[in-house]
């Protein structure tokens, strides 16, 4: 067959959560069916790093789709010109859209439906497309995974899609996520953030991921520990809808001990990663929390949101918390601070946790699929 993926979310440098699933996943897949020919549909110039071999052809697929127009654009007019062109045999779309406007078989992976639950923190057209078109993407689509059971379950209770077409393959871990030595710890501590221990935040800025309560825990932890030295790092890129947040971010008191970084290579994110306390996830919302696996694969704990997918994959690795209880999570900061011993014992805890986690997993049910459309085509 010859077999198309969506990579537009491939950005050299700024790869998201969705990002990384694809080219985790899209990489796996062609190596495990390399009996396929690969297409690899992208929206701007890509980078040769993303076409691992010679079984992947890439396609550049104007226009850029960064805006509900414009995507409605190249997923009805440009990608089905392309299919007619190469002649795809099946289209696989890791980021919750495909082409209402082809007849070849499509599988779909819906990571979260999180507009449906927090529309006022994304633009009006934005979440109207969302609203409008993602019922109607999973109607179309031959099958749809999700990343965990959460998601699953949002989609037959919002969209009454029958429970047997949707398959449940969680992220995996990628193998560059391992714990530093002491020595590389220290080293990096010297570069952020002048040798002090840190707390760590990484996601887009965004209302939902609740990076609000982030600022005020801290704020909280300092004001009721003022002897701990340690630092907030938040490593993201501002979405949308973030006034409230930029308004207390300007007015903190400890402002000076946080650090705010922007578009950090991958390498660089793994040591920063590494190199933590702790991470802080306190979404009030996530089909899965990808950060999570990836700081508990480096052999460091986490503080994230009780009753939700995160608290799911964290197990006793770590501690769950209201996310909105400023003091609870203030608590918890200090608790993984102040006790060397007991935050040794949940690091340890993560890393063996995280070993369930894998890519291959991911991909092997997604490869499963694709052979099974495959056989029924040839049987025809």
């Amino acid at each position: 067959m010859r077999i198309g993926i969506n990579t537009r979310f491939l950005l050299k440098d700024k790869l998201e959560g969705i990002g990384v699933y694809t080219q985790e996943v899209s990489k796996r897949l062609v190596k495990i069916l390399p009996e396929h020919e690969w297409f690899f549909f992208f929206d701007r110039k890509y980078d040769e790093s993303f076409i691992p071999n010679e079984q992947i052809q890439p396609i550049l697929t104007y226009p850029p789709a960064r805006h509900p127009l414009l995507w409605y654009w190249w997923f009805e007019k440009s990608l089905p010109q392309k299919f007619k062109k190469h002649q795809i045999d099946l289209f696989f779309s890791p980021d919750g859209y495909l082409s209402l406007s082809t007849n070849i078989p499509q599988l779909l992976t819906i990571h979260d439906i999180a507009f449906e639950y927090y529309p006022q923190s994304i633009p009006w057209l934005v979440n109207q497309y969302y609203r409008h078109y993602t019922p109607q993407f999973c109607q179309k689509a031959q099958h749809i995974f999700t990343i965990s059971q959460q998601t699953k379950s949002d989609l037959v209770n919002n969209y009454t899609i029958a429970p047997n077409k949707i398959s449940v393959s969680p992220n995996g871990v990628s193998e560059i996520f391992q714990p530093l030595s002491e020595i590389e710890k220290s080293i990096i501590q010297n570069q952020y953030t002048q040798a002090l221990p840190y707390f760590l935040y990484v996601g887009a800025i965004h209302p939902r991921k609740n990076v609000i309560s982030i600022f005020q825990s801290f704020e909280r932890f300092k004001d009721n520990y003022p002897n701990s030295p340690h630092q907030l790092v938040i490593v993201g890129r501002k979405a949308w809808s973030n006034s409230e947040l930029m308004q207390f971010f300007d007015q903190m008191k400890y402002q000076k001990e946080v650090i705010w970084l922007e578009n950090i290579p991958r390498k660089q994110l793994i040591q920063i990663m590494g190199a933590a306390t702790a991470l802080i996830y306190l979404s009030l919302y996530e089909g899965f929390g990808l950060p999570i696996i990836e700081s508990m694969a480096c052999g460091v704990t986490c503080i994230t949101s009780q009753d939700s997918p995160m608290s799911e994959i964290l197990q006793d690795g770590g501690l769950t918390v209201n996310p909105l209880d400023i003091d609870e999570v203030s608590n918890a900061m200090n608790k993984l601070a102040s006790k060397p011993s007991y935050l040794h014992t949940l690091n340890i805890k993560c890393l063996e946790i995280s070993k369930n986690y894998t890519w291959d997993k991911s991909a092997m049910s997604i490869a499963e699929k694709i052979e099974q459309i495959s056989i029924s085509q040839r049987n025809r």
